[in-house]
């Protein structure tokens, strides 16, 4: 890690191009590179591309450090150091407040997410809606999993109802129109966290076997 910190304050202090960048040009880098190691994952390409595509992640993790300690902010230790207490912070389930190990672990998942929610929640009091903290630029399916998914533990967790925001067996007649179908979509979505199914990765996949669907016709 030392090696690749002293790599990185090298190419910024000589190379034009790494010096040039700033926080908004790696903005797409940083999206590109998250998807690649998604696909990576999802395709079950190798272990050696599994660490390729980390280590191409990692960069940009490494270049924001880097940006924002040459204003004199924070550098790469910080950011390291700030998740090591968040984890411990959040984590009450494994350990105590100074670090060391709790005297008895849960034993299920259910009991883990519950008490990480409520971590959550004492140490950010002043978000008091389930949505807070969610960015709404998510790709779409993606932003309803995780709304629902954030509702049902807001709800478990407060005792709080949240109105449904679709009837699951809706029905739709006549023509299509962005709201209708966007109804649509959510209360599928719903069906599919129902029935444990991701549907921004069921999407995906049925795009990605007709892709391969063309390419066999066509040879």
């Amino acid at each position: 890690m030392d090696r690749l910190l002293t790599i990185i304050d090298e190419l910024r202090e000589h190379c034009v191009w790494t010096k040039a960048l700033t926080h908004a040009q790696l903005v797409e880098f940083l999206i590109e590179e998250s998807y690649e190691l998604v696909e990576t994952i999802e395709e079950g390409h190798g272990d050696s591309e599994l660490k390729g595509e980390l280590g191409d992640l990692l960069l940009q993790l490494v270049l924001h450090s880097a940006i924002a300690e040459e204003r004199g902010s924070f550098k790469f230790d910080d950011v390291a150091g700030a998740l090591a207490d968040k984890m411990i912070r959040r984590n009450v389930h494994i350990y105590k407040p100074d670090g060391t190990f709790q005297d008895s672990f849960p034993t299920t998942s259910e009991e883990v997410i519950a008490q990480w929610d409520a971590a959550k929640r004492a140490e950010k009091p002043e978000r008091t809606h389930p949505f807070a903290g969610l960015p709404s630029s998510l790709p779409a399916l993606m932003y309803a999993e995780k709304a629902i998914a954030r509702t049902q533990r807001w709800e478990a967790g407060t005792g709080q109802k949240i109105p449904a925001p679709v009837n699951e067996t809706h029905e739709v007649s006549g023509e299509w129109t962005e709201e209708s179908l966007g109804e649509h979509l959510l209360a599928l979505a719903l069906e599919a966290h129902r029935d444990g199914v991701d549907p921004e990765r069921a999407l995906r996949s049925a795009v990605n076997r007709w892709r391969d669907s063309i390419g066999t016709s066509q040879e």
